[in-house]
């Protein structure tokens, strides 16, 4: 059987080269990169409305009660059950290996010369199908968008193109995601550009352009599903004062929402048994959807249900329907659905669960422009048109978040068919990003990345560095000396080894210091200290150790300090090698070379 597998993937591969050399003479770049990004977007949206249809089937088994007839109490433990599936196909099927998010992406570009791994094809929709299907409360933008930028990046490999094109793959794949999950090509590209690219040229623009336009084409073949109904009607010049204040309350939310995501992240991180994870939050979670039914899965129909005025559709699975009749209760019920789902997506991630903050961010800003119409009209001073504001907020949210104003800007306006709203939804946006990136530099995306040093905003030179692997770097052929041996086992290393460093390891290979050949010259013509001088007394303290997953702008940093021309490097506690400034400012040279190519 293996060997099967083996001789069919080596035709393929044969097959692949043959293809490659006649692409090469029949032709030409620009003509394959565009249809290369038609097969991305047809791929992408395919699996963007079997991610839908799936979800959408479990959740109507689940929620019409067909595994238990008391369906309320069931939303216990729904979301637990989806998250503990979940987990038992990442820890089973992929080795605890799944990565969650739209970083992948961008570390999959910095990092990993535009390669995504294999099973983010398939195993992002899996998963994300259990997770939100019993409830998980999360978004399933994230999850597409890694799946079709891991088939635009396996497409680039298997038709062996470039780092640039592959890179350009891996946005149409994004631009498709975003483009079939919400039917809004021009939203995708946006989002693309703005999220995935750094630095964006208008031949870059073509690509992803068709591959969302095809996704979207597909999707609406496939699946005629709007999430949202269309907008109409103008904006009142009159309520500009609120729709500035609405922007700046857009903004403090994003950065509670950023701030709680983040700080429940790191609580999380410090389960290390991952089904202790999935049952601690999963039943938490099934506490908080118990309570607050609408927190349930991605809630995109509670939304359409406040755009059509239908408040009550909220409460009629909650322990306290009945007891919330007036305009006050409603607010206060309202507020709480707000501001806790970033706890419900947060328990849904932490968990072991996989989906994004994005559709979270939608479902935040829809019910804050929701509760601020209401505040605003019971205190008399306007009567304001509460669907504008809804989706708004939506975008306000959502620009926040992600540090996305444009995509937030042209997702509403698409899906909404608000273009009416365009001069308000820029307002709201603009001013809502703002805020947001003065207290968070960094979005929901790029804030873990940049804690570990995978990113850096503005700093050309620090994005260079991060192409850099330092596991490329280290030099492995200094001679080693024993940590309990003699000066005349160095000064027989010395008379084979064309180095002047010698690092010193104990019998487990780990390391305790390094000699310096100029600090024992004077000892080398005296032999009667071969046997009389120990090892540990003439070694010394590197100024600084580097370990092998250590990120370059840390290593540049411990370079600076010390002042050092080469610094030792360990793994998993075991020494393996030293790393010279030069080797690095060399690979800087050529990446900087590589990088400007791609312009």
């Amino acid at each position: 059987m293996f060997s099967f597998i083996a001789m069919l993937r080596k035709k393929i591969t044969a097959l692949l080269n043959r293809f490659a050399h006649w692409r090469l003479r029949h032709i030409g770049d620009d003509t394959f990169l565009i249809l290369a990004a038609v097969i991305t977007g047809i791929i992408t949206s395919i699996c963007a409305v079997f991610l839908k249809m799936s979800v959408s089937y479990i959740q109507n088994l689940v929620q019409k009660g067909i595994f238990v007839n008391q369906v309320e109490w069931m939303y216990l433990f729904y979301p637990l059950i989806g998250i503990l599936l979940c987990t038992f196909y990442v820890q089973i099927f992929l080795h605890s290996e799944l990565g969650r998010g739209t970083g992948l992406v961008l570390v999959a570009i910095r990092k990993k010369y535009a390669n995504v791994e294999r099973h983010k094809m398939y195993s992002q929709m899996v998963s994300s199908i259990l997770t939100v299907g019993f409830g998980g409360s999360a978004g399933l933008e994230a999850p597409i968008v890694v799946t079709g930028s891991a088939y635009g990046s396996r497409i680039g490999n298997a038709l062996r193109m470039t780092l640039r094109e592959k890179t350009l793959l891996i946005a149409c794949g994004a631009a498709a995601g975003i483009s079939a999950i919400f039917n809004c090509p021009i939203a995708g590209v946006i989002f693309a550009m703005e999220v995935i690219l750094i630095r964006t040229t208008v031949p870059a623009f073509i690509p992803i352009l068709i591959a969302a336009a095809t996704s979207s084409l597909v999707s609406k073949i496939l699946y005629s599903g709007q999430p949202f109904f269309r907008i109409t009607d103008d904006w009142n010049v009159n309520s500009t004062p609120y729709y500035i204040a609405f922007g700046l309350l857009c903004g403090l939310l994003s950065v509670y929402n950023i701030r709680i995501y983040s700080k429940c992240e790191q609580w999380f991180a410090k389960i290390k048994k991952p089904y202790v994870a999935s049952i601690i939050c999963g039943t938490l979670l099934g506490v908080l959807v118990f309570v607050f039914p609408p927190l349930y899965g991605e809630g995109y129909s509670n939304i359409l249900g406040i755009l059509h005025g239908d408040l009550k559709q909220l409460f009629l699975q909650s322990p306290m329907n009945g007891m919330i009749n007036q305009h006050f209760e409603l607010l206060l019920f309202g507020s709480a659905l707000a501001l806790t789902k970033v706890f419900a997506t947060s328990l849904t991630i932490g968990g072991g669960g996989n989906g994004g903050m994005f559709g979270s961010s939608l479902y935040a800003g829809a019910f804050l422009g929701l509760i601020f119409t209401e505040i605003i009209k019971l205190s008399g001073l306007a009567e304001l048109n509460s669907i504008h504001f809804i989706v708004i907020g939506m975008a306000g949210l959502l620009s926040g978040v992600i540090h996305a104003p444009l995509t937030a800007i042209f997702l509403i306006a698409e899906i909404t068919g608000g273009y009416t709203l365009f001069i308000p939804l820029m307002i709201v946006s603009a001013l809502s990003y703002f805020i947001t990136k003065y207290f968070e530099p960094y979005s929901i995306y790029t804030r873990k990345l940049a804690k570990h040093g995978l990113l850096v905003l503005n700093n050309p030179d620090q994005d260079v560095l991060n192409h850099i692997s330092l596991k490329k770097l280290v030099e492995n052929d200094f001679a080693s000396v024993s940590l309990n041996g003699k000066l005349a086992e160095l000064i027989e290393k010395i008379g084979t080894s064309k180095r002047n460093l010698f690092p010193v390891l104990d019998d487990e290979g780990q390391l305790h210091g390094v000699i310096v050949l100029d600090d024992i010259r004077s000892m080398m013509f005296d032999q009667s200290k071969y046997t009389t001088v120990e090892i540990s007394d003439i070694m010394i303290r590197p100024p600084a150790i580097l370990d092998i997953d250590e990120n370059m702008s840390s290593v540049m940093q411990k370079f600076e300090s010390t002042e050092a021309w080469n610094l030792p490097v360990i793994k998993e506690n075991k020494y393996i090698g030293f790393v010279s400034k030069s080797n690095i400012f060399n690979r800087y040279r050529s990446q900087l070379i590589e990088d400007l190519s791609k312009e």
